[in-house]
């Protein structure tokens, strides 16, 4: 894939050499903002109202407002905003529903609960996002939805996905689970299709204090229906219109993301800087025939929820940092076509070659927004150590 040569570039020398780099520090992030959360976290715990309630009705207001959409819905999670949002357009056993397999597994989880078939469409190899030109190869009259994923911080090309989609009378639901904030040509991740997705794991761009997710949408009527299946299909007490979920979000949760979401453009701000910051290091550093950098497609914003790059002898990397406790993580290392559970499904290696080969390429290093120039550099120097032999 590439050259193996090292350029020289200076060494960073002295204590430098021995920075410890998590790949996450939350309690960095926490300290910024302790006495505003703690704050918030006080005044729900003097009410004694945690599950729903007008603090979740405030941050789905607030949220809304923000993504330039109409309604928000939390939810218990990023996968039930997804399973949910399955159920509400109807998805039925046997349906199908067209993804990727380069993703977390809820992508594709949420599909296969419903009794539903995962139709995986690969990749493209710059942006790592679903590749419109094998999507409609895929369409049959099975044909319920598409998923399209917004991975690690960037929009699929909506444009082109809509367009499809819209022809052919199929529903399009976003994960954008990791991409909040995001957006292409001026419109924020999740608000192009039927529905947008969201995450608020703690590792996520804007995370809670626990699990908790996110539904948007502009149709009313799907509001309605999602505001009932989230808990249980209820619109009233004991009255039950639909067989649904107990997917809630509590007021703990809502309450934080409220003061974090004040911080979340800042925050994204500092992980593209911090992007930015190692794409010039690498460069600097002459590593670029040994890794690729992330691509971002020119009409998109991307927010870093990972900076994935795709690196030589990969696996012996990750030994090295590990070993100089320099945190990293691949996302994925096991395309979904490939997993045990759909082995069903009758997909094999070398269906998906993109997906298959980032699979076996990337890796993921700290881009948090707290993560100091110092902590890059001694990234980088561990990674032209490595590649250079010393």
């Amino acid at each position: 894939m590439f050259e193996y040569t090292v350029h020289d570039w200076p060494m960073i020398t002295g204590a430098m050499r021995f920075v410890k780099v998590p790949l996450l520090d939350l309690q960095a992030q926490f300290q910024q903002i302790r006495s505003d959360v703690l704050s918030a976290i006080e005044e729900v715990c003097h009410d004694q109202s945690f599950v729903l309630g007008r603090r979740v009705e405030a941050f789905e207001t607030a949220i809304a407002d923000y993504l330039e959409c109409r309604y928000a819905i939390g939810v218990a999670s990023g996968s039930d905003a997804l399973l949910l949002s399955l159920m509400a357009a109807g998805v039925n056993p046997g349906d199908e529903v067209i993804t990727v397999p380069f993703t977390f597994f809820s992508t594709a989880g949420g599909i296969s609960r419903l009794y539903a078939v995962p139709v995986f469409a690969d990749v493209r190899a710059d942006t790592l996002t679903i590749d419109p030109e094998r999507i409609e190869e895929k369409i049959t009259p099975r044909t319920k939805a598409i998923i399209p994923v917004h991975l690690f911080g960037q929009c699929a090309d909506m444009e082109r996905i809509m367009e499809v989609a819209d022809r052919r009378g199929i529903k399009v639901i976003e994960d954008a689970c990791q991409s909040i904030g995001a957006s292409r040509r001026g419109r924020k991740a999740g608000t192009f299709g039927y529905s947008g997705c969201f995450s608020f794991f703690p590792s996520k761009n804007l995370g809670g204090v626990g699990d908790g997710g996110l539904i948007v949408t502009d149709d009313g009527d799907l509001r309605e229906l999602l505001l009932a299946l989230r808990v249980h299909g209820s619109r009233s007490d004991y009255h039950h219109d639909h067989i649904g979920l107990n997917s809630r979000l509590d007021a703990l949760e809502a309450a934080v993301l409220r003061v974090k979401l004040q911080h979340l453009d800042n925050w994204n701000a500092k992980r593209a800087r911090n992007a930015a910051n190692y794409n010039r290091l690498f460069s600097e550093a002459g590593l670029l025939e040994h890794v690729a950098l992330p691509a971002t497609d020119p009409n998109n914003v991307h927010v870093f929820n990972q900076y994935t790059l795709r690196a030589q002898k990969r696996d012996e990397l990750m030994a090295y940092l590990k070993e100089h406790e320099i945190g990293h993580k691949v996302y994925y290392p096991v395309p979904l076509h490939l997993q045990e559970c759909y082995q069903p499904l009758g997909y094999s290696k070398g269906d998906f070659p993109v997906s298959e080969q980032l699979a076996q390429e990337v890796l993921s290093l700290p881009v948090y927004p707290e993560l100091t120039d110092a902590q890059m550099e001694a990234v980088v120097t561990r990674i032209s150590e490595f590649y250079s032999g010393r």
